[in-house]
């Protein structure tokens, strides 16, 4: 891990705390949330870690475990913000680094490729889906993905009234994440 780290130091100036989920004493976690990390060094720590942890159905100590949970950011650098949210992950970051972080996570069973870049990267880079579709057309056929990736909308604020056209994703989608985490991290 440390060449990554050197990698995404040299090229990016970050800090270590925006890579201490990752480290290598903690490779083997079950699952893998895709999100870019803002300056506490904690993903999700504002507003969009509640309603993603009731997703998920797990508590705060569970979700920030890093024996549980490998939170890994589609860019080790914040882009900033822009019109609508925050900018698109820098074209360089992820094929620098995440293939091979992906590889030091043997026992990775199920990503959450939580927004379009993460989808993107997971499903259309690899083939499965379509690049046409949208995200909504994306997530709505989360079954042809499941039970190894599931694409999901950005637990955000932002995202409240997408959730509300598509309540299907809460009322379907939800209950069947908050099990097949239940039951992997039970195991």
């Amino acid at each position: 891990m440390a060449r990554i780290d050197a990698i995404t130091h040299s090229h990016f100036r970050l800090r270590r705390a925006d890579t201490k989920h990752t480290d290598q004493q903690n490779k083997h976690p079950y699952l893998a949330i895709l999100r870019c990390v803002h300056a506490s060094g904690l993903p999700f720590d504002d507003a969009s870690d509640d309603r993603l942890r009731s997703w998920l159905g797990v508590d705060r100590d569970a979700f920030y475990d890093p024996q549980k949970f490998a939170i890994l950011p589609m860019g080790f650098c914040y882009p900033g913000t822009g019109k609508s949210g925050d900018l698109p992950p820098r074209p360089e970051c992820a094929p620098l680094w995440r293939g091979r972080l992906l590889a030091e996570l043997p026992k990775l069973e199920l990503v959450l490729a939580i927004g379009q870049y993460a989808i993107r990267w997971h499903l259309h880079d690899q083939g499965l889906g379509s690049r046409r579709d949208n995200l909504t057309q994306t997530v709505s056929r989360w079954r042809e993905f499941w039970p190894h990736v599931l694409p999901m909308p950005h637990p955000s604020p932002r995202n409240n009234i997408w959730l509300k056209r598509n309540p299907w994703f809460e009322a379907e989608v939800a209950p069947e994440l908050q099990r097949r985490v239940h039951l992997l991290l039970n195991r």
